[in-house]
């Protein structure tokens, strides 16, 4: 057994390696290119019409807003709290820079999908829309095979990174917080999750829509106040933030130093992980949104990387640096907890702390359930949905009683390997995406438009 956890450890190094960033960012950066910084010049109204506009008649499932929060539900997780603190842990400050900048590459990267995601997808047996990399490498790309991978990949995933991880993340915290047993708390995550996901999409949505919203504001809340507190070092953690980028760090406090090079990687994957784009699952979650408009649920889709890495991710970092836990020799799971104990006066801090890790874990979990069970349909239809419902809550249990380090590497190779058909797809129906956008564009404004 230990040799097979070996191996997918070893294989996951190469999987997430350095070829598969450069792609992923590569194609975020090609699609910026030929969109015209769409990403930077049309915030503004994909903001607007995340949070003011009303809801939508059109066909579909679930509002903009609601589909936008079952992708964040899936996307924010332990990455913005733990996965932050690694990346500067280790590559320093500058790591942050690059994290925004792999964010606002992946914006590009967010809308593409959006576009496809609605464009391509159908409805099911069910009535429901179904949609995603699967439908548009099928009816787009016209090559099903690669649909199927994509598919299986992210059917697997579903039960490793997006649930038993995540059920091992709340338990053990709740255990070092609050000396809950991991029993008491993988039944509760069990029935919880059960009752969620067995309603479907709508269900998802609704809760997904309550949720996100109080876990995103309470977390932010947190690291708002501590920067308050240290208002007079934020203006010097931007300062080494954006030198340290282009400079490397040195060593200081119990921190060993970094290059440039280092800041980069752990700046890019870091970012690559808490943010999603290119990975092929958010659009999952825009096909089910109502709307008869791709670009429009395209905009709504590219502003949860906007929230998750440019709000979130820099909300945990600069708190890092302005309390100086960064370099403190805590260690990397406990880095933030020790940030917000500094910042924040009694024991409030690791409360708000193991919040976040808790609840941004739980939506992870719901969030991903959406996401498995669609690619498993797509293999082998609607028949599947109960059976799987019920099999995922069941893990949920497994993963809060039972560290599964071999299921962790397996899902995390799993994981790895959706991107690479999706981004096939994304480069391949570039020329699509631009068609509809300026389809779009011209709309808008009345006249031609061309990028």
């Amino acid at each position: 057994m230990n040799e097979l956890n070996n191996f997918f450890a070893a294989l996951s190094g190469y999987v997430w390696g350095i070829p598969l960033l450069v792609l992923l960012v590569g194609t975020g950066l090609f699609l910026t290119f030929r969109l015209r910084c769409l990403q930077v010049s049309m915030l503004g109204h994909a903001l607007y019409e995340t949070f003011v506009r009303p809801k939508s008649n059109e066909q579909g499932d679930i509002s903009h807003f609601q589909a936008l929060m079952v992708a964040l539900a899936a996307t924010i997780g332990t990455g913005n709290i733990i996965g932050v603190a690694t990346a500067i842990s280790i590559g320093g400050p500058g790591a942050l820079f690059w994290m925004w900048v792999t964010a606002a590459l992946g914006m590009a990267t967010k809308y593409a999908e959006g576009v496809l995601a609605v464009k391509y997808r159908v409805v099911d047996e069910n009535g429901e829309m179904a949609g995603g990399p699967m439908y548009y490498l099928e009816r787009g790309l016209g090559q099903k095979w690669l649909g199927v991978l994509f598919a299986l990949f992210g059917s697997i995933a579903a039960f490793g990174i997006g649930n038993t991880v995540q059920a091992n993340a709340v338990a053990g915290n709740l255990k070092e917080t609050f000396n809950i047993d991991p029993l008491a708390t993988g039944i509760a995550l069990t029935l919880l999750t059960g009752v969620v996901i067995l309603g479907g999409i709508k269900n998802i949505g609704r809760v997904s829509a309550v949720m996100v919203p109080v876990m995103a504001i309470v977390y932010v809340a947190g690291c708002l106040v501590i920067l308050f507190r240290f208002a007079d070092q934020v203006p010097s953690a931007l300062w080494l933030v954006c030198h340290d980028a282009f400079s490397g760090t040195a060593a200081t406090g119990g921190f060993l130093g970094a290059t440039i090079m280092i800041a980069i990687q752990k700046g890019v994957s870091r970012g690559v992980f808490s943010n999603e784009s290119g990975m092929g699952s958010a659009p999952i979650a825009a096909a089910a949104a109502k709307t008869n408009e791709p670009c429009e649920q395209a905009l709504v889709s590219m502003t949860g990387t906007f929230i998750d890495t440019i709000i979130v991710c820099t909300m945990t970092g600069l708190v890092l640096i302005v309390t100086g836990a960064w370099h403190s020799g805590a260690e990397v799971s406990t880095l933030t907890k020790s940030a917000f104990d500094i910042g924040l006066p009694g024991n409030s801090g690791g409360y708000i702390v193991t919040f976040g890790i808790v609840f941004f874990a739980y939506s992870t979990i719901i969030g991903w359930a959406y996401y498995g069970e669609k690619c498993l349909e797509y293999l082998l239809g609607v028949k599947a949905l109960f059976p799987y419902r019920l099999l995922y809550a069941a893990l949920v249990m497994v993963g809060a009683t039972i560290k599964l380090e071999l299921v962790w590497n397996f899902a995390d190779v799993m994981n790895g390997l959706m991107a690479i058909p999706n981004l096939i797809g994304l480069l391949g129906l570039s020329g699509v995406v631009v068609a509809e956008t300026n389809r779009f564009l011209a709309a808008r404004k009345g006249r031609k438009i061309t990028l």
